[in-house]
């Protein structure tokens, strides 16, 4: 069983997912139910598919009991699932900022760190990773406008964080379709808006960074019902995940049906938006308009 990764942090997530895979295979594999596993671990069946799902870490005593139970005995085999368990429950950078972190949106932290491929499409502001320190200070600010200054701060810093990892050795490729009305809604005064729009232009040309802009003139798209990511990553037990984000709740799919019809969108706007040059052109006349 191989459990190497890739870097410690965005590693650690990838090992807890696949932790959670081979523990579920082994599950079906000795017919064993939700119900049954739960038990065995003093836990519910929604707990059993959290962890299978890896969405929460899970305690070495809890693996050596699910291998009891689903008859793995050798020494060996045990040994490499506790370290994989040990290093699957690393703690991530972003837990320094845990006073401001909802517990829904570290998981989308930590597939973000371990992803591959990140495809997302925003229809009202910039992405979190495209975002420069004032604008992402202004968009903050209009979900929390009663916070103290120093939760703003935090806030503003983890998003800044975030973004470190795009230039970063084996940075994921980002490719982001925008919404004009994202550009064209002014979220802060317009120098803060000029920044923002010089930032993507000058991020369009990065390595591993794809924009496109969704002009008005488009007409309707397929991605009425909002805004949506999809991250991709290198382990092919992996799947592939969708990240809808909500007022104060995400959504996490991975069902290969409802992958397959959020592609199928993204694949609909990439053709309906603006090419990657044709973007910076337009992105050059929306500062000159600033």
């Amino acid at each position: 069983m191989s459990t190497e990764s890739p870097s410690p942090e965005g590693g650690a997530t990838v090992l807890r997912i696949l932790l959670g895979t081979r523990l579920r295979r082994l599950r079906e594999a000795n017919g064993v139910t939700r119900e049954a596993a739960g038990d065995a671990i003093r836990a519910s069946s929604a707990k059993i598919s959290r962890l299978e799902l890896g969405r929460v870490g899970c305690k070495e005593r809890d693996v050596m009991d699910l291998l009891t139970l689903y008859g793995v005995s050798g020494e060996q085999e045990r040994a490499e699932y506790r370290d994989l368990a040990t290093r699957a429950n690393a703690r991530g950078w972003w837990q320094q900022h845990s006073e401001v972190l909802p517990n829904w949106f570290e998981m989308y932290l930590r597939l973000e760190q371990a992803a591959k491929v990140i495809r997302c499409f925003e229809l009202q502001f910039v992405p979190g990773l495209l975002q420069t320190e004032e604008y992402a200070r202004t968009v903050i600010l209009l979900g929390h406008r009663g916070e103290r200054a120093e939760d703003v701060d935090q806030r503003v810093r983890l998003r800044m964080s975030r973004q470190k990892m795009l230039h970063e050795p084996g940075a994921p490729q980002l490719w982001a379709v925008l919404d004009e009305a994202a550009l064209s809604r002014p979220s802060g005064p317009p120098a803060v808006m000029r920044a923002q729009l010089g930032h993507l232009l000058e991020a369009s040309h990065w390595r591993g960074v794809t924009l496109q802009l969704l002009p008005f003139r488009a007409g309707g798209h397929a991605a009425a019902g909002g805004p949506f990511s999809i991250l991709r990553f290198a382990e092919p037990d992996l799947p592939d995940v969708v990240y809808l984000e909500q007022l104060n709740s995400a959504v996490y799919l991975d069902k290969r049906s409802d992958v397959e019809d959020y592609s199928g969108v993204w694949d609909r706007l990439g053709v309906q938006a603006l090419t990657p040059h044709d973007t910076r052109d337009a992105l050059r006349e929306m500062i000159e308009r600033y």
